[in-house]
């Protein structure tokens, strides 16, 4: 008789079979077999100076070329110079209309097009923003932001959109152009603008050149999505009807990414206004202007004069273009009629406001908010400033952040060995992605070194990440009250509209404020600035849980806080990890940035070199804050954006 042998019992999976156990593991070894020879041969914290290219003397003599042969070189004469022309006598011919029409004129057009678009009620928001421009003093620089924005949004809509063509109908374009795009991505707004003015010169031609090179790779990369995504089955059966691909592309592909072209439009709108303010400190002029010169003056009341209009008109831009990709109910067969109706009446205005000789704004309408804003700014800096009982004042809590937070951590980085800064960054990229995605990371990480400024970019570096584990702290919270209450979602939607919708520049008005000028003030605006994104993304990756799933946890007994736990930031966590990932790169942007108001390191130096014209200073800092940018990015994004063969 034969016997039965009883099957052996499966081994139950080993620790080493799961990836992340297995680069923990290779990650050990690695240490084990680097660290001692590190040590051994790099024993100090500090980047060897064998390691450092010195940059500083061949773009020395580049700048020195370019000052010297602006006037004379065939280059310059008859490819920049006509450029240059072009842009000035675009802007200039854009304001001047503006100022023909007048503000009547301009109001009634802004508001029709916007009932036009969207609606009664935007059209009504929109006519009070542009009167609100008149009543602050703000009408002329305005026009002047506006023409600009004008020109420059065209401008990259145009480039944008024939890059997100070539890479939408290329794969061979679309793998050259990803990089490209991710670094301008990555690539704060500051460090666009030096070479810029260095071929340019101080003025509008180079804020509106900046401002195209900054605003187009959103509409780039949608209209390569729009096109990618366009449905299958409606391109296969337009190729069965005979047509060629010109044909295809305009009647079938084009109008099915009509919502990302839109959404192209939208992002490329709100990042010109953003840029065109930034670019003031070369010599943009409008808004921003007002708003740089009342901040380096400290006039916290002028500045916010200047400021509420770049708001009103970022919300406003913000609606009308968000409006244009969403059909209303009973719009969508309305007759095209209605535009010619609304332009008739609105140029009825215009010339009603001519021949009435009321073409500038009154003097006499105008409110001067700038005196009673600086007297509850000193109000302010005398009563909530210092010594306020039990919680001290703004500035107390500057002073401690910094003294307990951003020098511990900032010397801290700077006390580690670099070699040990590269393997973290290594092993933290790794860990979230693939050897190629830590590849990339450490590179870019000794690049820094290579280009002479570790101290300062691991200054930066600091700043970004308090500002960052504050940013989560309060968005995720935030992001988790609004994914779990409709009434806190209503409450939050406007705030986060309005605050989303702000140039960089304006948060600094507030801080200034606040709390002074230095590093914390640096800190506070990049918190304000990337708080919501982060509070968005988080409440709707919540929100969009499989109901199932937590249907599922309630029948079993599962309390409030254990769906929290158990289910919904598990199934959230890809969410979670973009919020963490755009939060480091806005966080990144505004730090940048804060190096006006006493921020130092990067920023510092890159507002250095554009003050002093300094090419070297300012494009090392630049190319810093490129390879920092994208060594947090690689590090932050949790798996590779690459597509999988076959998926």
């Amino acid at each position: 008789m034969a016997t039965v042998t009883a099957p052996a019992p499966k081994a139950s999976p080993g620790v080493l079979t799961r990836p992340a156990a297995r680069k923990l593991l290779a990650l050990a070894v690695a240490a084990a077999i680097l660290v001692p020879f590190a040590v051994t041969r790099w024993g100090g914290a500090t980047w060897p100076s064998a390691l450092t290219v010195d940059v500083s003397e061949p773009l020395g003599r580049a700048s020195d070329w370019i000052i010297d042969n602006r006037d004379s070189h065939p280059l310059f004469l008859y490819f920049f110079g006509h450029v240059s022309n072009v842009v000035v006598l675009a802007v200039r011919a854009v304001y001047l209309a503006l100022l023909a029409v007048g503000w009547a004129g301009v109001t009634a057009i802004g508001a029709l097009v916007a009932w036009r678009v969207a609606g009664v009620r935007l059209a009504l928001g929109t006519a009070v923003a542009f009167l609100a421009c008149g009543l602050l003093g703000m009408w002329v620089p305005t026009m002047q932001t506006l023409a600009l924005m004008v020109v420059a949004v065209l401008a990259s809509v145009v480039v944008g959109a024939l890059l997100g063509l070539a890479a939408g109908l290329s794969d061979r374009m679309d793998r050259v152009l990803r990089p490209v795009l991710d670094t301008m991505q990555v690539l704060p707004a500051f460090a666009y603008l030096l070479p810029v003015v260095l071929v340019f010169g101080i003025g509008v031609p180079a804020a509106v050149l900046a401002t195209v090179v900054y605003a187009a790779p959103p509409m780039a990369r949608l209209t390569a999505l729009g096109l990618r995504g366009a449905d299958k089955e409606v391109l296969e059966a337009v190729e069965s009807l005979g047509t060629t691909a010109r044909q295809r592309l305009l009647t079938a592909r084009i109008p099915l990414a009509r919502k990302e072209l839109l959404l192209g439009l939208n992002q490329t709108i709100m990042m010109a206004l953003s840029m065109a303010v930034i670019a003031s400190v070369i010599g943009a002029g409008g808004l921003g202007d007002r708003v740089y010169q009342a901040l380096a003056s400290v006039d916290v009341g002028a500045a916010l004069a200047a400021g509420i209009p770049i708001v009103l008109l970022a919300v406003v831009l913000d609606r009308v273009t968000g409006a244009a990709g969403e059909e209303r109910p009973g719009e969508s067969r309305r007759s095209p009629l209605t535009w010619l109706y609304a332009l008739a009446a609105a140029a009825a205005v215009a010339v009603a406001g001519r021949l009435a000789g009321v073409l500038e704004w009154p003097d006499g309408w105008e409110l001067n908010i700038a005196e009673p804003v600086n007297r509850a700014v000193d109000w302010m800096t005398a009563h909530l400033y210092s010594g306020v009982p039990v919680v001290g004042g703004t500035a107390d809590w500057a002073a401690h952040f910094t003294d307990w937070v951003l020098n511990p951590l900032r010397d801290g980085l700077q006390w580690l060995p670099w070699w040990s800064v590269l393997l973290i960054v290594a092993a933290l990229a790794w860990l979230i992605g693939t050897w190629r995605t830590a590849l990339t990371a450490v590179l870019a990480m000794a690049a820094i070194g290579v280009l002479g400024v570790w101290n300062p970019s691991l200054d930066t570096l600091s700043q970004v990440l308090a500002a960052v584990a504050v940013t989560l702290v309060i968005g995720f919270a935030t992001g988790v009250a609004a994914a779990r209450s409709d009434r806190v979602e209503r409450a939050l939607r406007p705030v986060l509209d309005v605050f989303q919708t702000m140039p960089q520049f304006v948060y600094l008005i507030p801080v200034v404020a606040l709390f002074g000028v230095g590093r914390a003030p640096a800190v506070a605006a990049a918190v304000v600035y990337a708080l919501p994104a982060v509070v968005r993304i988080t409440a709707q990756g919540l929100r969009q849980v499989d109901p199932a799933a937590m249907e599922s946890a309630r029948s079993l007994g599962a309390t409030s806080g254990q769906q929290l736990r158990q289910v919904q930031l598990p199934l959230a966590r890809p969410a979670l990890l973009l919020a963490v990932n755009q939060g480091v790169v806005l966080v990144l942007a505004v730090v940048i940035i804060g190096g006006l108001v006493g921020g130092g390191a990067l920023g510092y130096q890159v507002v250095f070199g554009l003050a002093q014209g300094d090419l070297a200073t300012g494009l090392v800092a630049g190319a810093a804050i490129v390879c920092l940018g994208l060594m947090l990015d690689r590090v932050t994004q949790p798996t590779d954006r690459r597509p999988r063969k076959g998926a």
